[in-house]
């Protein structure tokens, strides 16, 4: 019944998520030599990455494999049942099984395991029976048994295949680091995403021309009018090298404070050391030196440190850079 303020249910949701947290910090704590040994399978590996497991596991796998694919390790999940009335021909030479099982004890997978050995893959075994028959078949055996299990009765499968979930995700990581996976070649996978074209989109692709430039003595006057016209940032040269930059933001702090501004040089107004940014730089980078500053437009500079651009906060928000 009812506690009417839903105590007893948010105790139970904290216990949950504790138990669960609790048991990926134990499993990162005792992780050892054979992680490396499997991420090293991995990476040497010149065909595809096999994710098997039946019921929960088997979902588990499903999502090891999504995320092996994504992140630049081909990678597919083979049905053990399956596996043994055609889907077998998925295998080939150069290929790594992941196979996981809580028990390791599965009777659904000994034929698929034994398949994989009898085919020469190595078996890297994700499982809480250490001991188990999917253990003794397993070239590299990943612990990922817990105390416990979420569930009161200790039966339904979830601290368990949370710590098989975030063994799987440790594996990815290390190995596209290991890869040298860039943004870039993220990017490349994920064209179709939000994601993908942050990561693809350049500060090039956003920036306006720079328009009229000022000088270190040109007169306010004048830069009030760039300042109407050029989106609230005149920009200040000197021999072609940026020298400075003067916002709207900086005309109404002066007009706050000196009535007769108009014939000041720009130099006297003018930010001396703006932030600029790169053409190549990713836009997402545009849009962090932005906020981390407080402003809402910089130049943009080419390969020779020569203006050739300005990129403002709006632009980026509308290409979806943020």
């Amino acid at each position: 019944m009812s506690d009417g303020s839903g105590g007893a249910v948010i105790a139970s949701g904290r216990r949950v998520l504790r138990l669960e947290a609790d048991a990926v910090r134990h499993t990162g704590e005792a992780l050892d030599q054979r992680f490396a040994q499997a991420v090293a399978l991995l990476h040497g590996a010149t065909g595809r990455v096999i994710v098997s497991g039946l019921g929960k596991s088997g979902l588990v796998a499903r999502k090891i494999a999504a995320t092996l694919t994504s992140t630049g390790t081909p990678a597919g999940y083979l049905h053990p049942v399956d596996s043994l009335h055609g889907d077998l021909g998925v295998v080939g030479q150069g290929d790594v099984a992941i196979v996981l099982s809580k028990s390791g004890e599965t009777e659904e997978l000994f034929e698929l395991v034994g398949q994989l050995r009898r085919k020469q893959v190595p078996i890297i075994a994700l499982t809480g029976g250490p001991a188990s028959p999917l253990a003794r078949a397993a070239t590299v055996v990943l612990d990922a048994g817990v105390s416990e299990e979420a569930c009161p009765h200790d039966l339904a499968p979830t601290a368990s295949t949370t710590v098989a979930l975030a063994l799987g995700d440790a594996l990815a990581v290390a190995l596209l680091e290991q890869k040298g996976f860039s943004q870039e070649a993220f990017a490349g996978l994920h064209p179709g995403g939000r994601l993908g074209r942050k990561l693809l989109l350049r500060v090039r692709d956003v920036m306006l021309p720079p328009g009229r430039t000022l000088e270190p003595g040109d007169t306010m006057r004048e830069a009030v009018e760039l300042l109407a016209h050029q989106r609230g940032l005149a920009v200040i040269l000197e021999r072609g090298r940026l020298r400075g930059v003067i916002s709207a933001g900086d005309l109404s702090r002066l007009a706050e404070r000196e009535r007769e501004y108009l014939e000041l040089p720009v130099e006297r107004v003018m930010t001396p050391t703006p932030k600029a940014i790169g053409a190549d730089e990713l836009a997402a980078a545009a849009v962090g030196l932005m906020e981390r500053h407080g402003i809402m437009a910089v130049p943009v500079l080419d390969g020779e440190e020569l203006v050739c651009g300005v990129v403002h906060l709006h632009d980026l928000m509308r290409a979806g850079a943020v």
